[in-house]
């Protein structure tokens, strides 16, 4: 399994994602505002990953304060918690983790040593990628059946091992076909700008054997005119209560593509990227980031000095271009509004 993320007595180690597929690096995070900087710079990316690192960055806060008490930490934990929420808008995920970690610490006593802080605090941290790596499994055999049992099979960006703890959402639903038996071949778009098609989806699914052809983002169409391209399956940054959903950007251009060609769109991400406090697509934040990211290349300055640029991490695919939702708990269907807040219950 692809070491995304790893806790360890010094820290947490992360496989440095900026250097892939032509470097296999590490990088250890040791303090949380380390943790906070490799999810800024994208060394860790993926809703699932970012989740955790942040449940780890609080974890090693923890590890490394000078209280002694729950009550004489609660100021820096509030801190840690703050610096961990500010560094990426858009996976809520990573809200969900921090959250998930408070509520537990407001179960501790004023007067609870820190010693029980620091283990409660990690030990559920490492639930949470333990529950990961469940929960990828378990949607990969749930979409792994809706994929064809031969073809092409097209996912944009990466939404594999590197993004989650292990196994991969979207790729979880084609590695579960293949285990199933299904002669699958993956079109990977390169995924503009930072390519993490070409890079990263490609560098995984090599590595497991799995047929893999990288395109450019603007040959889709073509191939699904061809008839090359028998399904889409994309991960997710946020889903909102009515099933419109947040991706890297260029997802909403697939989603039209198969949608024009009569090609099903399958969406796969766990329960914890599903966020039923937004109404609708339009209230999610999208990430807007660096312009150095699309005006170089390897170092290289590709564009005109002073040129305009616009730099969405994101975009969001309406719900009525996604053919199903694709998370641990089953297959959603439309309409989906109803169909989440009907699973909600037995998500708890």
């Amino acid at each position: 399994m692809i070491p995304t993320l790893t806790w360890t007595p010094e820290g947490v180690r992360f496989i440095d994602q900026t250097k892939l597929p032509l470097e296999e690096n590490y990088v250890l995070a040791t303090t949380y505002e380390q943790v906070a900087d490799v999810i800024v710079t994208m060394v860790v990316r993926g809703a699932p990953a970012i989740g955790v690192s942040a449940a780890y960055g609080i974890a090693l806060g923890a590890q490394q304060t000078k209280a002694e008490t729950a009550g004489e930490f609660g100021t820096e934990f509030e801190r840690i918690c703050a610096r961990l929420a500010g560094t990426r808008p858009t996976a809520v995920n990573l809200f969900w983790a921090i959250d998930r970690m408070k509520k537990l610490f407001t179960g501790f006593g004023f007067d609870t040593p820190i010693s029980i802080v620091r283990e409660k605090l990690l030990a559920d941290a490492n639930a949470m990628y333990n529950e990961d790596i469940a929960a990828c499994k378990a949607m990969g055999a749930f979409g792994g059946s809706l994929l064809p049992d031969e073809g092409g099979v097209l996912t944009h960006c990466n939404a594999g091992a590197l993004a989650t703890c292990g196994y991969g959402t979207a790729l979880g639903v084609i590695r579960s076909a293949v285990e199933q038996g299904k002669r699958i071949h993956v079109y990977a778009d390169e995924t503009r700008p930072f390519l993490q098609g070409a890079r990263l989806t490609a560098w995984e699914l090599m590595a497991d054997g799995i047929p893999t052809t990288v395109i450019c983002d603007n040959m889709a169409a073509s191939l699904m005119r061809a008839g090359r391209i028998k399904a889409v399956v994309v991960g997710a940054d946020r889903i909102a209560a009515n099933g419109d959903f947040a991706n890297k950007i260029g997802t909403y251009n697939v989603a039209i593509l198969a949608k024009e060609h009569g090609i099903p769109f399958y969406c796969a991400a766990p329960w914890s990227t599903i966020d039923l406090a937004t109404p609708t697509g339009d209230a999610i934040p999208i990430e807007e980031r660096s312009a150095i990211e699309v005006t170089h290349h390897g170092g290289k300055q590709l564009t005109p000095h002073g040129v305009g640029i616009c730099n969405p991490a994101f975009d969001v695919t309406p719900a009525k271009y996604v053919t199903a939702i694709v998370t641990e708990r089953g297959v959603l269907r439309a309409p989906y509004s109803e169909a989440l807040r009907e699973m909600e219950p037995a998500a708890k």
